[in-house]
């Protein structure tokens, strides 16, 4: 198999009430541990990266021949789409160039108008190739690659004109943030996310800021059209947390322990079973 576009993944969630896991990859063991955890729980998933992660990774290029390698060296038989996290405009041209099969253009910073331009012009390009395309109205909290917002809602006709230039799924603000939930944090706005669907009559939405956010506020946003939902600090916890663990309790210092094949093993570890927990969580386990 190859890498797929997000299209039909997300399209056959949609129809089936469940959400494709997005987990964001940082490096070779967190590709693996995402790749091993959706094979074991037999889940489609979109493999995505940041711009900023791409370049810590050392480009988009490596990323693409990274993922794509992993997969045929595993022998992974899910469905494994390889996706751009909140791509400026060139970002979203350059990955399209390089390979990646999924892009999203996030716009949502630029007046209306041009997020609207740029949008169609980044769908034209990558529908041209068979590749699969998100945008992005209204903010997402928090800051991500240099982007920050506030959390504001997405306006309800914003997101239908995006939608109406044949967008495959969108991300819409509807109070979801990135990083850690404050403890004062009002939940999700179903009020508005049903606006949001009936606006878009239909088209699959993306739930940004995944981790952390209660079950069954989750579980209601999948019944609600969402179709995608992305996890990155998640992961990135468990996998901090089971590493400092294994560093306190002095086990880097016990024979060879402080191999990284050791040392990383324990946060990896934990990787997988975080992913497998989530994608039980979003319905998409034995999807595949």
């Amino acid at each position: 198999m190859v890498l797929v576009s997000a299209k039909e993944m997300i399209e056959k969630a949609h129809e089936g009430h469940y959400a494709i896991p997005a987990f964001n990859t940082n490096n070779l063991e967190w590709t693996k541990c995402i790749l091993q955890a959706c094979e074991e729980a037999k889940s489609p998933v979109i493999i995505q990266a940041s711009e900023g992660a791409a370049k810590y990774m050392g480009g988009y290029k490596m990323v693409v021949d990274l993922v794509k390698d992993l997969h045929d060296s595993m022998g992974i038989t899910v469905p494994v789409a390889l996706h751009l996290d909140h791509g400026s405009y060139e970002g979203a041209k350059a990955c399209i160039e390089a390979g990646f099969t999924s892009v999203m253009f996030d716009g949502s910073h630029y007046d209306f108008e041009e997020n609207l331009e740029k949008s169609k012009d980044i769908i034209s390009l990558a529908h041209s190739l068979g590749i699969s395309v998100e945008c992005e109205v209204g903010g997402i909290g928090g800051t991500e690659d240099g982007v920050t917002s506030n959390g504001e809602l997405a306006d309800p006709n914003e997101c239908a004109q995006i939608a109406g230039l044949g967008v495959d799924f969108l991300a819409a603000g509807i109070g979801n943030i990135h990083g850690k939930y404050p403890e004062n944090w009002a939940g999700l706005n179903f009020e508005r996310l049903d606006e949001i669907d009936k606006a878009v009559n239909g088209k699959p939405l993306v739930l940004h800021g995944g981790s952390g956010i209660p079950f069954d506020q989750v579980a209601k946003a999948i019944e609600m059209g969402v179709s995608k939902i992305n996890v990155n600090t998640e992961l990135q916890l468990v996998f901090a947390a089971a590493t400092r663990k294994y560093v306190e309790e002095g086990k880097d210092l016990e024979g060879k322990g402080y191999d990284p094949r050791k040392l990383l093993k324990p946060g990896c570890d934990a990787i997988v079973e975080k992913a497998k927990e989530l994608i039980k969580a979003f319905g998409s386990e034995n999807k595949a």
